[in-house]
């Protein structure tokens, strides 16, 4: 494996793998790499002739106030965890090669998918992360990209980025990985004590039942999110930023449960922010 820290290194590697024929897989990280991570850099190993990584923490998509300074960065690990997965080359840009001083272009994707769930809490989170997507999709010019479901969101956006923008690359979103209690696998897991850690399955908990709701005929959207809230705070610990049941495709609300639907939740434990979803196909008319 090969490690590269500048926009040039990774274009002339890449483009000379293009020339030749070669297929690319590209996986954007923020280092701090776990089981996720490394689903997604084997689906990209199955499918690609070459593999990319990247690992830099983006300092545009944090809000005022987030963990930015915490945020846990550890590139030795991660260069074996990536070499191990056979990694052909993994790109370690500093902040000023990506954001090099009078760089002043914002990225803005569809208020539809950007100013929900996520968005309410943390403005301008998802211009931050649309700008350095739409930068490292340009600089890797990847055949696919992968990114895993738990930011379900994200992968919205990013696939209306590379739409709109032609960035001739498939987005590839994979299975969210989860510890054997449920629990979401994320590079902020780390952050919570044990007693968060023991009361931070019943996320799952309460999206299972959400699942279950609908599988049993519940298409009233407000009793369902409703039955999930009352999961969640059953756990003393739990702060709910937010329970949504939207429409998987386009993030709009539902009157009617049906079709492909996206039960999202956010919640806080102590000082970590979890994420998680589950989406669920409902036949019209059942």
């Amino acid at each position: 494996m090969k490690t590269v820290n500048t926009a040039k290194e990774v274009r002339t590697r890449v483009e000379r793998w293009r020339c030749h024929g070669r297929t690319i897989g590209f996986v954007p990280t923020m280092g701090a790499l776990h089981e996720g991570h490394i689903s997604l850099i084997q689906a990209a190993r199955r499918a690609c002739d070459r593999v990319v990584v990247s690992i830099f923490v983006n300092p545009k998509q944090f809000i005022p106030n987030e963990d930015f300074g915490n945020y846990p960065r550890d590139i030795k690990r991660d260069s074996r965890i990536a070499a191990a997965e056979k990694v052909d080359l993994l790109f370690a840009p500093s902040v000023d090669e990506m954001y090099p001083e009078g760089f002043d272009t914002r990225v803005r994707v569809s208020d539809r998918l950007t100013e929900t769930l996520c968005g309410l809490s943390r403005p301008n989170h998802f211009s931050g992360v649309a700008v350095i997507v739409a930068k490292l999709l340009i600089l890797v010019h990847p055949h696919k990209a992968y990114f895993g479901q738990k930011d379900f969101q994200q992968t919205l956006i990013v696939q209306q980025l590379a739409r709109d923008l032609n960035l001739d690359c498939e987005i590839e979103v994979q299975p969210t990985v989860r510890e054997a209690d449920g629990l979401a696998k994320s590079s902020r897991n780390g952050y919570l004590s044990e007693e968060e850690r023991r009361a931070a399955p019943i996320v799952y908990q309460a999206l299972k039942l959400a699942e279950g709701i609908l599988q049993v005929g519940e298409r009233n959207p407000r009793d369902m999110i409703e039955a999930v809230n009352k999961r969640l705070r059953s756990e003393s610990l739990i702060e709910i930023e937010y329970v949504a049941v939207k429409n998987a495709n386009t993030l709009e609300d539902l009157n009617v449960l049906t079709g492909r639907v996206l039960t999202a939740v956010a919640v806080r434990l102590g000082r970590t922010r979890l994420i998680d979803n589950i989406i669920v196909e409902v036949p019209s008319g059942s």
